[in-house]
């Protein structure tokens, strides 16, 4: 995967060109320690991803006075995200020299970053990403340090849980486990006391670049780049061996001795499932001696209805990823490949660049350690609609094969009973909310990523009218799967957002939609309704969108971007057969 050599990543940053971006980024970096040989790795990942980060680097130790500070340049330079950088090296000077003793240091210490959050969130919409402590190697007790919460060890670990769970309650924090990255590589390479007393430098060179990485990773989860599907081959992948040569009974694969690896990464496989990520299957292999194992193996883990997509033949491994990935409606960079075999490892880089195709150590006892070491399943949201997303797959690949067994498209919507309640934003729904809203790519028609805090700030301005909708049928309850953002203006309705989960396209979703929004704009007595479509790599799909429901459009520019309007009185509302639900969740007519 990437190399994240320092001196590879510094040398790369002074040969950055800004115009080979297709996305720009304001980061703003606060630290109480130094940060200056931090921002090129910063700058030099960030253009991997094809973004131009303009990052706004603080004044050495002044969180505060920045913060506070409503005048400040963090808050005139807007960022799009605030990282929060700490180092064990400074708060262990604090504690140690607190006057009063330990007493309530982890409450007072916890109570200040909890303002700092608040600080900047009143002050911005910038999604603040603060960084944990790293434990310190000083054990004043040795092994009894666990049981002393006055201990410097103690306490940095009781500071790390308080920060997280004060995280968990408050919209629009995230936090980047530092501690995490200094554990795996070892606190004795993390650390480096020469380096700090003359720099001010919170970690060694050599992990500077993973915490840089870590960031990259946050951020670009919170903008929507996420992996949403696993592809994975069988033989000496899932088990050992050959299923189509050695039987079920000869395969590897056991709690136990030399099949345990292959158990273990069932385990990860199905955890990253039960978090909703969506398992496929692609195998060189006859389809019924494939399932076998799923079907019959005591030991499997995995079972048939885990994985979404199941393509087992004598193909091209390559062309049977473009056919998941047909099926799933999905880009090629949110995919995962994982397989065994260099050759077919090699094959699928080669003809689909897009896809990550992590290498695979020849020992099956480390895929997981491998896998893990890559972070490639960062999120920032999770939400019950992940939980059963594998099974909405599904249901809508069954969806697919019942539409031919009816005489119409008509008549299989009508028959799918659809009932749809469309609200305005609350705060129950608020993290699915922002979830689609980084996540969506093909329906969306300005692909804006607001963060949680931002949809939220939407839902009190009485200005806009901020709807989400959610679906169900007689196949399955499909969940909140589409957000319509609208904007008040002088006698129009502007149309700033509209995004659609792909799963239920072609279902009259959006008809039904469109004709609420044209009720709200006439119950205002607005002339007209207005939208706007930005084009991006992948929401070419909806670049009529607006000319479908009959919109005129009033301008494009050289880049795509076109402007779109329809007097109130002039639209034609489409007939759907979609029923809306009423405050007790009743189907009602329309």
């Amino acid at each position: 995967m990437w190399d994240l050599d320092y001196r590879t990543l510094l040398q790369s940053s002074r040969a950055l060109d800004p115009a080979g971006a297709t996305q720009t980024l304001k980061l703003a970096l606060l630290s109480d320690a130094a940060t200056q040989r931090f921002v090129p790795l910063l700058r030099t990942l960030f253009h991997r991803y094809g973004v131009n980060a303009e990052i706004y680097e603080g004044r050495f130790d002044a969180i505060e006075l920045e913060v506070y500070d409503s005048k400040s340049g963090l808050y005139e330079f807007a960022p799009h995200a605030v990282v929060m950088l700490n180092a064990v090296q400074a708060l262990r000077a604090t504690f140690l020299r607190c006057p009063d003793g330990p007493g309530g240091f982890v409450g007072q210490t916890a109570e200040k970053i909890g303002r700092i959050w608040e600080a900047v969130q009143s002050r911005s919409s910038a999604t603040v990403i603060q960084s944990n402590f790293v434990l310190p190697y000083e054990r004043f007790f040795g092994n009894f340090d666990h049981k002393v919460p006055e201990s410097l060890y103690a306490t940095v670990s009781a500071l790390n849980a308080r920060i997280a769970e004060d995280a968990r309650r408050r919209s629009g924090v995230l936090i980047n486990d530092v501690e995490a990255i200094a554990s795996w590589v070892g606190r004795r390479n993390w650390f480096d006391d020469r380096f700090w007393d003359s720099a001010k430098s919170f970690c060694t060179l050599d992990c500077l670049a993973r915490v840089a990485k870590n960031i990259v990773d946050i951020v670009m989860a919170s903008r929507g780049r996420t992996i949403k599907c696993i592809v994975v081959d069988l033989d000496n992948t899932l088990w050992g061996g050959c299923i189509g040569d050695d039987g079920l009974d000869g395969i590897q694969l056991s709690a136990h001795g030399d099949g345990e690896a292959f158990v273990r990464l069932q385990l990860y496989l199905r955890e990253l499932r039960n978090r909703g990520i969506l398992l496929a299957v692609c195998s060189k292999n006859q389809m019924e001696n494939a399932l076998l194992p799923f079907e019959k193996h005591p030991e499997m883990i995995l079972k048939r209805d885990d994985v979404a997509v199941f393509v087992a033949n004598w193909n091209d491994k390559a062309d049977n990823i473009r056919q998941i990935r047909e099926t799933l409606n999905i880009g090629f960079d949110s995919m995962v490949f994982l397989d065994d075999n260099p050759f077919e490892r090699n094959l699928v880089r080669e003809l689909i660049p897009d896809i990550t195709v992590p290498e695979l150590p020849e020992d099956p006892a480390d895929y997981v350690r491998a896998i893990s070491d890559l972070n490639l399943f960062e999120t920032t949201s999770f939400s019950a609609e992940d939980v059963k997303r594998t099974e909405l797959y599904r249901v809508e690949a069954e969806s697919k094969q019942a539409r031919a067994s009816f005489a119409s498209v008509e008549e299989f919507l009508q028959s799918l009973n659809m009932r749809v309640e469309v609200s305005r934003f609350d705060p129950f729904h608020l993290p699915r909310i922002a979830q689609l809203m980084q996540r969506s790519n093909q329906f969306n028609l300005t692909t804006r990523r607001l963060s949680e805090v931002e949809c939220k700030a939407l839902m009190d301005h009485e200005r806009w009218i901020p709807l989400y909708a959610k679906l169900a049928d007689r196949l399955a309850d499909h969940g909140l799967v589409s957000i319509v953002v609208l904007e008040v203006c002088e006698m129009e309705l502007a149309i700033r957002d509209w995004l659609m989960s792909c799963r239920v396209l072609s279902r009259g979703l959006e008809q039904f939609v469109m004709n609420l929004v044209f009720d709200h704009a006439r119950r205002l007595r607005l002339d007209r309704v207005t939208g706007e479509y930005l084009p991006t790599v992948k929401n070419s799909m909806v670049k009529n969108f607006f000319a479908q429901f009959g919109f005129t459009k009033l301008s494009e520019d050289h880049n795509g971007q076109s402007h779109w309007s329809l007097q109130s009185k002039a639209y034609c509302p489409s007939e759907t057969f979609i029923k809306t639900l009423d405050a007790e969740g009743v189907a009602v007519a329309d």
